[in-house]
């Protein structure tokens, strides 16, 4: 058997498990948040503030942007906004479940497992979080079309581990990229730019954890194990960028669906930003040994690369 501590890939030695995974635990330890007690959820909206960075609004920069008023605009912001809210818990959802299965038969008193149950609690306060953001926005929770949803269904049953950590990268980096535009940009309102400053601290930690995993997995697991995650990630690309955008928030702000979806999918400045925000994974996916054969075609097709 191959001793782990001598392994290497493009990036270099793989790091100790446990050692990543007690710094992790110690940066738990000095920056988490509860965001029941840390944001004002009692502080009116602000009806000229956006509630997304309009630059990252779907329809931005199409002609239909230029035919809505500011207030409508706004309007739109605030929809996606809870149309992503939706998306990340549905996301966490399938993580959480995930990395259950991933420690099933770890040793519990490992600092890994122990990291992972860290993250899992994380996860719960950030679900909660974007919840009550929908509900204090005052639109519809947005949950994933019904294909997507049962098609997660039958990945978080049967996925590989190193799908599992791809599946979760990807459904954390282009949010996170997102969102570190977002909490800085005075523009946006307060409790948005509060609950993406938690999101983005907290989700470093995650990041972090599902690299160093998924590095390992590339070496370590077995050949047909690794073919069939760059196969799989190539769906999860199409099926996340399908899902990004709700269609149901052109209806919901009274505009024509059709048209909106139309506009939104050929417009340029949305698929750099779709593919800018897909940036620092694919490098990373690029790196390691993912996007090989068959898998880079799929993520081409998805948009998310280029």
């Amino acid at each position: 058997m191959a001793d782990l501590t001598t392994l290497r890939d493009s990036l270099g030695a793989l790091k100790d498990r446990e050692r990543v995974a007690e710094r992790l635990l110690a940066a738990s330890a000095r920056h988490s948040f509860d965001p029941d007690r840390e944001l004002d959820w009692d502080q009116p909206w602000d009806p000229d503030l956006w509630y997304w960075p309009p630059e990252l609004v779907s329809l931005y920069d199409t002609p239909l942007w230029y035919r809505m008023s500011r207030e409508q605009r706004i309007a739109l912001s605030r929809h996606e906004a809870a149309a992503l809210a939706s998306l990340g818990i549905w996301f966490e959802l399938i993580l959480m479940q995930l990395l259950v299965r991933h420690i099933y038969d770890k040793p519990a008193t490992s600092a890994h497992v122990r990291y992972a149950l860290t993250e899992i609690a994380d996860e719960c306060r950030h679900s909660m979080m974007f919840a009550r953001v929908i509900k204090q926005g005052g639109t519809p929770a947005y949950p994933p079309a019904g294909p997507h949803h049962q098609l997660a269904r039958v990945f978080k049953t049967f996925s590989t581990t190193p799908g599992s950590f791809v599946a979760t990268l990807l459904g954390e980096e282009v949010l996170d990229w997102m969102q570190r535009l977002t909490f800085p940009d005075e523009r946006v309102q307060p409790l948005i730019r509060g609950v993406t400053r938690i999101h983005v601290v907290e989700e470093a930690r995650h990041v972090r954890y599902a690299r160093e995993e998924l590095r390992r997995q590339m070496v370590t697991a077995p050949r047909w194990e690794r073919e069939l995650t760059r196969l799989t990630s190539g769906e999860f690309a199409r099926i996340f960028s399908v899902a990004f955008v709700n269609p149901q928030v052109y209806t919901d702000v009274g505009l024509d669906r059709r048209e909106a979806v139309a506009q939104a999918r050929a417009s340029a400045h949305r698929r750099e930003v779709m593919r800018e925000g897909a940036r620092r994974l694919t490098d990373f996916l690029d790196d390691i040994g993912v996007l090989r054969g068959p898998a880079r075609h799929m993520w081409r097709r998805s948009g998310l690369l280029a």
